[in-house]
């Protein structure tokens, strides 16, 4: 069963990305309902709504389902820490599991004269620092059974503090004389050499673990040489649970309050995409992405500023620190502007960055799906602006050369009209005239061929040419425009592979386009079709060169009689295999003749006259 829901929905599901992500529904009233976590958000979501499910509680959550909005999360762990922070704080009515006040732990080292480390679900603001948090329970033991066996650090709960050192009322423990303390409570160790152990620790716990690793890994080799094997599988065991170890989370840090940010996604195109994140007891509980239209020639700044007032007047928020990638063009009294460059706050912007984007991509999807033409006109003017062309590229064509060694040097051409491939204009060229390896020559060649033959049937000229290959390739196609007076009528760009740099003719500076650029994707897409196109190509002429190469070698016996004969046996060991008569009927008898002789001269004998 398949359940019948509004067109928006469905087009809002059926344009979701697949990656790890929390997605929330929203029944008719605009009330949370549910908050899920998803590896592959489009098909977790997918599978809510094309079957009915065993559990009847789901299907009513499935009935009840109005909207939905989701987050886009860099892992599947930073989609499990989001959920349940989301879950405390909206409480939605179909979650069960979360909705206590249990949370995942978090190994915690206290703000004491010789701190504790030990495991917690609470958090308490008294100066501690916190890290985690662990999904994973059984991980953050190990690291705190490790982090014990490495450190003499103390477990006991005493109020050790400089009174209670003076007034001695420390008792040695057995913790002490089994030396997994070094007598804390009775000052036996001072603060500094302490707090080099907590140092390390906390080295360790912000995902530093190389010299835990090395010191697991170490022990095993020795347990094993002891032939100790059950207590070198133990420690295999923590070794490979410290290697899945992640001691902090994008989404949910402690290190953070509450604080907004504000991401941004510009490909330099007319549409900007603002997301706003609002980070509440260090987890994200709100996520809006605004779209802009550039009027004029609006900075990022001055877009940024309008985004921020639009939510505070929108949303009523009251900010206090707001995270961002440049300062925005608006003056606010009492906020603090963070333009973080590492650490959780650098994360964080990195998270809300990604949502902008995503929602730009899910804008052109629907765009394209709903209104093709303007989707297509949209894209063709930006590559117009990208490549500073003076007409619309309509007409794109891309040529790659192909050969192995100089072995039969071929070269093809792909066509793409209204910027998706128009199959029945591909065209492919075998070199004629260049002696060698020499890609420069090959593709003047091609070029020039190409557009001869174009000039004297009439045919229209393409609006852009795009060359595989740096400024080599680059500058032998402008010769050959040169010499065919097309120079300035086509414009030309060449794509190097390695960096995806983009040259202009007599310019010796590339162009670096944005990684995520629609033009970017175009050219990509002409260049990877290309050479798609004339691997195939040249794939078929050497494999047909080597069938027809021992017949070729025979005097008298041509391309064509090779071909006929092997589109008939289909080897030239059937060819061996066949009797003069069969070969006969097929290219008489004077060539056959010939054939057998050079094949097997002893055959001769057996034709006639």
């Amino acid at each position: 069963m398949k359940y019948d829901k509004s067109e928006a929905l469905k087009e809002k599901i059926s344009i979701l990305p697949s990656t790890p992500g929390v997605y929330t529904y929203y029944d008719k009233e605009g009330t949370v309902i549910y908050v899920g976590k998803a590896k592959n958000l489009k098909r977790r979501v997918s599978s809510y709504f094309n079957r009915t499910h065993d559990v009847l509680r789901t299907n009513l959550l499935v009935r009840n389902i109005a909207d939905m909005s989701y987050v886009v999360v860099p892992t599947e762990q930073d989609a499990l820490n989001l959920e349940n922070s989301m879950i405390k704080e909206y409480k939605p009515r179909y979650n069960v599991l979360l909705k206590d006040d249990k949370s995942y732990p978090w190994i915690v080292v206290t703000n004491e004269m010789y701190p504790r480390v030990y495991l917690t679900r609470q958090h308490v603001r008294d100066g501690s620092r916190y890290y985690g948090p662990y999904t994973n329970v059984s991980v953050a033991r190990t690291v705190l059974e490790l982090i014990s066996e490495l450190y003499p650090i103390r477990t006991c709960r005493l109020p050790i503090t400089p009174d209670y050192l003076a007034k001695g009322k420390g008792r040695l423990c057995l913790q002490y004389h089994i030396k997994k303390c070094r007598g804390c409570c009775t000052g036996a160790i001072d603060q500094k050499t302490y707090g080099q152990y907590i140092d390390r620790i906390r080295q360790i716990l912000r995902g530093e673990t190389h010299e835990l690793m090395e010191y697991l890994r170490s022990e095993m080799e020795r347990l094993s040489q002891e032939l100790r094997f059950e207590e070198a599988q133990e420690l295999k065991m923590s070794y490979k649970l410290l290697e899945n170890y992640r001691s902090r989370s994008v989404i949910v840090s402690q290190t953070i309050a509450d604080v907004d940010v504000f991401g941004f996604d510009d490909d330099g195109g007319r549409d900007v995409y603002v997301n706003y994140m609002h980070v509440r007891r260090g987890a994200v509980v709100r996520s809006v992405t605004l779209r802009y239209k550039r009027s004029l020639e609006e900075s990022r700044a001055q877009i940024l500023g309008y985004a921020m007032e639009e939510i505070r007047n929108d949303l009523g928020v009251k900010y206090e620190e707001i995270i961002v990638a440049e300062a925005p063009e608006v003056e606010m009294t009492d906020v603090t502007f963070t333009i973080p460059k590492r650490g959780d706050k650098a994360k964080l912007l990195e998270v809300s960055e990604k949502n902008a984007r995503q929602n730009r991509l899910d804008d052109l999807k629907h765009l394209e799906r709903h209104n093709p033409e303007e989707h297509t006109e949209r894209l063709l003017q930006r590559i117009q602006s990208d490549f500073r062309l003076p007409e619309l590229p309509r007409h794109i064509e891309c040529f790659d050369n192909s050969n192995i060694q100089g072995t039969n040097p071929v070269a093809s051409c792909v066509v793409f009209r209204n910027g998706k491939p128009y199959k029945s204009d591909y065209r492919h060229f075998n070199i004629k005239t260049v002696v060698g390896p020499d890609d420069f020559a090959s593709m003047k060649e091609v070029l020039t061929r190409r557009y001869s033959r174009m000039m004297q049937e009439g045919t229209p000229l393409p609006q852009l040419i795009v060359v595989d290959g740096g400024k080599g390739q680059l500058s032998a196609a402008v010769e050959a425009l040169d010499d065919m007076g097309l120079r300035g009528v086509i414009s030309v760009v060449g794509i190097a592979k390695r960096l995806e740099e983009i040259y202009f003719p007599g310019d010796s500076v590339p162009l670096y386009i944005d990684k995520n650029s629609e033009t970017l994707r175009v050219v990509q897409q002409l260049r990877d079709e290309a050479h798609r196109f004339g691997i195939t190509h040249h794939r078929n002429r050497r494999s047909k060169s080597a069938l027809v190469s021992e017949l070729d070698q025979i005097k008298g016996i041509g391309t064509k009689t090779a071909e006929t004969l092997l589109q008939h046996f289909k080897s030239v060991k059937r060819i061996r295999e066949a009797s003069p008569d069969q070969i006969e009927a097929l290219i008489g008898p004077a060539k056959t003749k010939l054939l057998l002789q050079g094949l097997d001269p002893e055959q001769t004998e057996l034709l006639p006259g």
